[in-house]
């Protein structure tokens, strides 16, 4: 039996953490308590040694010092749109009825602080973790060889092994092309989302899917690939309006990207629905607020995140309760931003 299986065996403790990464114990404190103020080749030399390690916070320890902590964790990229505003709501108003708090962590999509706050919140400080459309997965499994409880946001898991709730993202995907094809669009643009979060596959899976059973040859130059964020977004329309053969219509894979697409198509000299038709996804609050209001497809957010925050606390009160993923209904909103095409 060689060194490292022998370590795996017992418990690993922030003691053997230090010792393999050649820090010290504070400093392995502060990286796995999300501290900011720690250089990033040694916050990635400890996480790296605590990956080999399989290093995860002891939460039967943790239970039996000090009882639950009434702290939920949430993990999500950032506070700045509408789409993660209306799922923190549903968490907050949810769990504000059970008597929990809330504790909250933004990655800016930054990879190494969400695998650092996704330990950081579950060591010893939570009960539970809510992770909001999470890039990396790769401590799920210590999550379940510990059972701790977690629930993944709009985003799968290919193991089938972790909680999820999300919408129906293809079929919604689907109505939104199928809508501008009754329109009368034949060249129907897409802007993706960021593809290594599930629902962004879904969603161009579902725009292809509707071009095939209306008998629409799919062209790869209509997809422009973005990330949910409005300035990619931005340039990923103007790449499609400067096509040979621009397309009529942009299917945006979220609200905030139809917001960039709106403003590219200006820019090109071009009228929003009437030379332009523009849909998006989510329904967010500004959706309705913008000029044209925005056609869009409806995810109940809200209900997203008291479903989540349902099935955390029902993984607190029966550990390893199974694996289930929940899936809410979206629907089309019709607005002013799409029009036909003569």
């Amino acid at each position: 039996m060689d060194a490292n299986t022998s370590r795996k065996n017992r418990h690993v403790t922030i003691v053997d953490v230090a010792r393999e990464s050649g820090v010290s114990y504070s400093t392995v404190s502060r990286v796995l308590s999300g501290f900011e103020f720690v250089k990033d080749e040694t916050r990635q030399r400890v996480l790296n040694a605590a990956q080999r390690l399989g290093y995860v916070v002891n939460i039967g320890a943790r239970s039996l010092a000090g009882g639950k902590s009434k702290i939920i964790g949430v993990l999500v990229p950032g506070l700045d749109n509408g789409y993660i505003g209306e799922i923190a709501r549903g968490i907050d108003e949810e769990l504000s009825r059970v008597n929990y708090d809330l504790m909250v962590y933004t990655t800016h999509r930054h990879q190494g602080k969400e695998l650092t706050y996704a330990r950081a919140i579950a060591n010893g400080l939570t009960d539970g973790l809510l992770l909001i459309v999470p890039l990396v997965r790769d401590y799920l499994q210590a999550f379940q060889e510990q059972q701790f409880p977690y629930v993944l946001i709009d985003q799968g898991d290919p193991t089938n092994r972790s909680h999820v709730v999300d919408s129906t993202n293809w079929q919604g995907a689907y109505e939104a092309t199928k809508y501008l094809i009754e329109l009368g669009h034949q060249r129907i643009g897409i802007i993706t989302g960021l593809m290594e979060i599930t629902s962004a596959g879904e969603r161009l899976e579902g725009y292809k899917s509707a071009l095939t059973d209306h008998n629409i040859a799919f062209d790869p130059d209509l997809v422009a690939i973005g990330d949910f964020w409005q300035p990619s977004a931005y340039q990923a329309a103007l790449d499609l309006m400067s096509l040979k053969n621009p397309p009529t219509a942009i299917f945006a894979s979220n609200d905030l990207s139809a917001f960039g697409a709106m403003e590219a198509v200006r820019e090109s000299g071009l009228r929003i629905p009437e030379d332009v038709s523009i849909i998006g996804f989510d329904d967010v609050p500004q959706a309705a607020l913008v000029h044209p209001k925005l056609t869009t497809v409806r995810q109940p957010l809200d209900q997203i995140g008291r479903v989540a925050v349902r099935m955390l606390l029902e993984q607190i009160d029966n550990p390893g309760h199974p694996p289930r993923r929940v899936t809410l209904a979206t629907r089309l909103v019709v607005r002013d931003s799409c029009a036909s095409r003569p």
